[in-house]
């Protein structure tokens, strides 16, 4: 039996590689004695006493842990590139094995130059300087929304509640005490726009995440064609119009398409403006009902409560909890408030939500008293407005005309802020390859992303056209998509609590209350689906729909495969000059989007770590680029084994290309930019592990998102 080979660990001094020489290679290398150099250990382990073995065999793991060992890999060019050797044949009956392998991975160290330097610091003062929101201005955004929408939740509940819509009104409105400590916990620990869907990126899978988007756009597409609608038809109930209330809704959204093409700023001033006008009328119409029911007393109340008593308290509870699930139709717009978060002043975010529920508890229980103090029953149930049939009774035509003054502008509002928070959505989605790049383009003025802007009402016309512009099948479907977008905080919060737990936040929010948040959305979906199990139909189609579009932008490269596969099946197309072009164009289609790089920062060289990291951008990433970055910094210096394990990755993902970036600067928000800059890749597309309790940098300030513990 022929003893084991020795290896042998040699440089070539030439290019200064590692050969790998087996025993009968050895001969070879003593008679060139000039090419090779022997490697001698690191400085580290040379003062190391030696641990004695026996020659009777191979060294222990305890000594040969003082033994410098180089491990055997394929022959590659030092510049990097060159086809990386497999025996697997490819799918493609047609192709080469090259198209289905990437190239092999290079190793650079590079320096920060003083114009990416620059570029960096440019791009984070603009970045701190997107927090122009203050508490008023950004509570304004989403007030109009949470506070307009008393003019058609109100109705929503008297019809299934009656008298006891009061209560079931006051228990909605303080459901959202669970919500907020949850939402403040998360953006606290993710101060990021396009929340939720940020929220679960981080947390969890793209796939998932893409879930959240598709429900968030739909309840922004809702909210502004539900508010649209709404003003119209209020409009049209007290005046006869000279064109159907769906003209009257398009021509809303289009003025408000204008209106949020003018910028950020000056919109939100024109929101505040519009909230305060709102909150001013409804004080108003509060005292002038006060006054009237004053003087009239309680009889109009007793008679509507001995006309809409329920016969037995089982029915009683059940129209209570009937009212309490349409009920929370009284807070939507509140989910608005965390999807611009990145525009609002750090610390005032809670303020924000403060802002916004407390109103919501006296506007929507305090004027549902006055209704049924001031208005009989039966003009409730029947009258299309019922906030303007109050004002009628209560102080006479000029309030009633200033109450469908303020319903159409603050409704209009309602119709800003669902084009706003769109726009933070498709910017993220379109800063993570799910969507294109023009998405990004703004007007160069007013900084407004028209295309967004643009895209998204047409999308949102193309919700009402295909509801055939019936405005209570919107509101039907808006309910489920609001409760169901509502979910996703308490589901987020989870994900972060469990996958990562070291991520700073100012607050912790209870676990009971999470769960308990999470069952009230449930409990209020069912109760929703059983008051109107129609909702449930319209609900699945339209998310179904935003959901395979999703998916196939976010498996470009996938679909196109398959697109591929089919056409090579067909020899006879490869030979005619027209589908033999379209062939290769669709070849380098697909070529030029697997090679959209991606980022890895790395700070270990542990090698389980890092196949980690790798398997979430395959999974993840349509990419066969893959750039991992260590910031070199301090005395430490770069880990002895990331070289050898980046080499040994690259050739265990034979369809990934994964280059060794050492960069010689430290790891904060300005360098991070820097680099961004130099390597052409966007921060949303750099991959980081959760940062601990005493990382100094917020993660909207780095731009970077988290995959990993």
């Amino acid at each position: 039996m022929s003893r084991p080979l020795e290896l042998k660990s040699v440089y070539n001094e030439k290019d200064g590689t590692p050969a790998y020489l087996e025993e009968q290679e050895v001969s070879e290398a003593s008679q060139h004695a000039s090419r090779w150099i022997a490697i001698e250990p690191p400085q580290s382990l040379r003062n190391r006493p030696r641990i004695p073995h026996s020659h009777s065999g191979p060294p222990s793991f305890r000594d040969s842990q003082f033994d410098v060992i180089l491990r055997r890999q394929r022959m590659r060019p030092t510049e990097g590139g060159g086809l990386k050797l497999t025996a697997l044949p490819s799918r493609f009956l047609n192709l080469p094995n090259d198209f289905e392998f990437a190239g092999w991975g290079s190793v650079s160290r590079i320096t920060l130059d003083k114009e990416d330097q620059k570029a960096g610091e440019e791009r984070l003062s603009e970045i701190r300087g997107q927090s122009v929101l203050g508490q008023f201005t950004a509570s304004a955004l989403a007030g109009n929304a949470v506070l307009g929408s008393v003019f058609y939740a109100l109705p929503a509940v008297v019809a299934v509640s009656s008298v006891y819509s009061p209560i079931s009104l006051f228990i909605a409105t303080l459901v959202l005490f669970l919500w907020r400590p949850i939402m403040e916990e998360l953006v606290s620990a993710l101060p990021l726009s396009g929340a939720p869907y940020t929220y679960i990126l981080n947390v969890s899978t793209k796939s998932l995440a893409l879930v959240g988007a598709a429900l968030l756009l739909l309840d922004f597409a809702s909210t502004a064609v539900v508010s649209a609608a709404t003003a119209a038809s209020y409009l049209a109930g007290e005046v006869t119009l000279p064109f159907p209330p769906f003209v009257g809704a398009i021509s809303v959204i289009v003025v408000f398409t204008l209106v949020s093409l003018a910028g950020l700023k000056e919109s939100a001033r024109i929101a505040l403006v519009v909230l305060s006008f709102h909150l001013a009328t409804m004080a108003v119409l509060i005292v002038s009902s006060s006054i009237y029911w004053g003087k009239t007393g309680v009889d109009q109340l007793r008679d509507n409560w001995y006309a809409g008593s329920a016969p037995s308290a089982s029915v009683a509870a059940r129209h209570i909890f009937n009212g309490f699930c349409l009920g929370m139709l009284g807070l939507t717009g509140v989910e608005c408030t965390p999807s611009y978060v990145g525009r609002i002043k750090k610390g005032q975010f809670p303020l924000v939500l403060r802002n916004l529920h407390i109103p919501a508890i006296i506007l929507n229980c305090l004027i549902m008293v006055m209704v049924l103090a001031v208005v009989p029953l039966k003009a409730v149930h029947e009258g299309a407005n019922v906030l303007s049939v109050l004002a009628q009774i209560a102080a006479g035509q000029w309030l009633r005309t200033w109450v469908v003054v303020d319903a159409i502008i603050v409704l209009c509002g309602g119709v800003f802020t669902g084009i706003f928070s769109a726009c933070e959505l498709l910017e993220q989605l379109a800063l993570h390859r799910v969507l294109p790049k023009v998405f990004l383009q703004a007007l160069p003025r007013t900084k407004a992303p028209y295309f967004s802007v643009l895209s998204f009402v047409a999308f949102a016309g193309v919700v009402y056209a295909s509801a055939g512009a019936d405005l209570t099948v919107i509101s039907n479907m808006f309910s489920l998509v609001w409760l169901t977008v509502m979910s996703l905080f308490p589901l987020a919060l989870l994900l972060l609590k469990f996958s990562r737990g070291r991520l700073p936040r100012n607050s912790s929010t209870p676990l009971a209350v999470v769960v308990a948040a999470a069952a009230v959305s449930a409990v209020v979906f069912a109760g929703n689906i059983a008051v109107d199990p129609a909702t449930a139909g319209y609900f699945a189609a339209y998310f179904i729909g935003i959901v395979t579009v999703f998916t196939a932008t976010q498996n470009k490269i996938h679909l196109l495969r398959w697109v591929y596969w089919v056409y090579d099946q067909y020899p006879r197309l490869h030979s005619w000059k027209l589908t033999k072009t379209w062939g290769c164009k669709l070849i380098d289609l697909m070529t030029s989007l697997k090679r959209q790089p991606v980022c890895i920062l790395v700070k270990t060289d542990e090698i389980n770590h890092l196949f980690h990291m790798i398997l979430y951008v395959r999974k993840n990433e349509e990419t066969s680029c893959v750039k991992m970055v260590f910031f070199n910094e301090g005395e430490e210096g770069v880990p002895s084994e990331l070289e050898a394990n980046a080499k040994i990755l690259d050739e265990a993902f034979p369809e990934i290309t994964i280059d060794l970036v050492i960069v010689d600067a430290a790891f904060e928000p300005a360098n991070v930019i820097a680099l961004s800059h130099r390597l052409q890749i966007s921060t949303s597309l750099m991959l980081m592990t959760c940062p601990g309790p005493a990382f100094p940098y917020s993660i909207a300030e780095l731009g970077t998102r988290i995959i990993c513990l």
